[in-house]
């Protein structure tokens, strides 16, 4: 069977999805990522076929406008919503070309042009998100608050947002239909149709960090995190090596693809906070360009894998997007988690809750004394940690996908 994963966003969200399709190319499948053009060579470093989608993710987040989408607020949501829009006609024509040939297209969250495409070719499609979307009564949409807005209005804001999140995009899926000869459908009557034929969702993370909601229809499952998948070629630099035998594990840093705005102002305040709890530290640069310099105490590194190197820190502080979430928990040790937008607080609050690190608001706001707090407190946070991580070994999720396939 030939897959299609369509995975819009940045590095952190698509990674996953090499180690799932890792684990399909295992099963026999042929698989195909979709991704924005920066990440071409992640995906085929994993040994995927990588199929190009338009704009420079990268460019457009550490732009001044980048900077404004990067909130948690409705208005940076709306914003983050017109900078996808002006690229969303081509868009349309990458997904439509990416998927010829397919026998099976997965979908992320934000790939849901897919759905018309799939339509259009008479072929199936699956969800494979990495936030919990779907209307529920347990808890508010995850990229608008952590905070409940009661049973009815944690569903009804759900169903407000996933239907408002669509319509700037209106004209362009009015386009695309009419050039795939299918009829005219508006958000509103798409989810309707969704929930009615039950189109099945599997979601890449634990049901130990986010619990099933139980009033999810039974075709949205909660699986267990896809890992990436490590490139077999990659080898550690020999001044990271050399600086982590050189004393105690130290403390990573580093905000990912967000715009940590002046870069060069953010990394003296990491490694303010350093010295102050006296602890060294890993400083990844990230597309902020997060700059602390190198010293005997610090170290100053770029793009590293993850899970080669967080089970080596004493503790790790980022952003708290999905996948990294993920990798500090798997690494079992203590996360401190400053966020920045979009689903990072619905991260950040879940592993305060089970234990297993700090929470310090918003990255905009971040002090060097708070997050030396946080860095005080992190010892204590190491047993749950470990334990968590444990649990995690136990699940497989993308075994999980590979079977919910190989009964279609």
């Amino acid at each position: 069977m030939r897959i299609v994963i369509v995975a819009v966003g940045s590095r952190g969200d698509v990674a996953p999805y090499t180690g799932l399709g890792a684990r399909l190319q295992q099963a026999g499948h042929e698989v195909v990522i979709a991704a924005h053009e920066p990440l071409g060579g992640l995906v085929r470093g994993c040994g995927l076929e990588y199929r190009p989608l338009p704009m420079d993710l990268r460019a457009e987040l550490t732009s001044a406008e980048g900077g404004r989408v990067l909130r948690t607020s409705p208005l940076a949501l709306a914003r983050f919503a017109r900078m996808y829009a002006r690229h969303w006609s081509r868009m349309a024509d990458a997904t439509l070309a990416a998927a010829q040939g397919a026998d099976l297209l997965l979908l992320s969250t934000m790939g849901w042009l897919g759905l018309h495409v799939a339509e259009g070719l008479g072929i199936p499609s699956l969800g494979v998100y990495l936030q919990p979307m779907d209307p529920t009564r347990e808890f508010a949409p995850a990229v608008l608050t952590t905070r409940s807005l009661g049973p009815v209005g944690n569903r009804t804001a759900a169903r407000a947002m996933r239907v408002a999140g669509q319509l700037p995009f209106r004209s362009v899926v009015k386009d695309l239909r009419k050039r795939l000869d299918l009829p005219p459908l508006g958000p509103a009557a798409l989810f309707r149709r969704l929930d009615r034929t039950g189109w099945p969702v599997h979601y890449g993370f634990s049901p130990l960090v986010v619990p099933r909601p139980a009033d999810w229809p039974p075709e949205r499952e909660t699986v267990g995190y896809w890992w990436p998948k490590s490139d077999p070629d990659w080898r550690p630099p020999e001044r990271l090596t050399d600086f982590l035998d050189a004393g105690p594990p130290p403390v990573f840093v580093g905000f990912g693809s967000m715009n940590v705005g002046d870069g060069a102002r953010m990394g003296e305040l990491v490694a303010a906070a350093l010295r102050q709890a006296g602890v060294r530290g890993v400083i990844q640069a990230g597309w902020g360009e997060l700059a602390a310099g190198s010293r005997e105490d610090i170290l100053s590194i770029g793009d590293v894998p993850h899970e080669w190197l967080f089970p080596r820190m004493a503790a790790v502080v980022h952003h708290g997007g999905a996948g990294t979430t993920a990798a500090g928990l798997r690494a079992g040790v203590p996360t401190i988690i400053a966020p920045s937008a979009a689903d990072q607080p619905f991260w950040a609050s879940r592993v305060t809750g089970l234990g297993a690190g700090s929470n310090l608001g918003p990255v905009r706001r971040l002090s060097a004394g708070r997050l030396a707090q946080a860095l005080g407190e992190a010892p204590s946070q190491r047993g749950r940690a470990r334990e968590i991580s444990e649990r995690l070994a136990e699940e497989d999720g993308a075994g999980h996908v590979a079977k919910a396939i190989a009964r279609l």
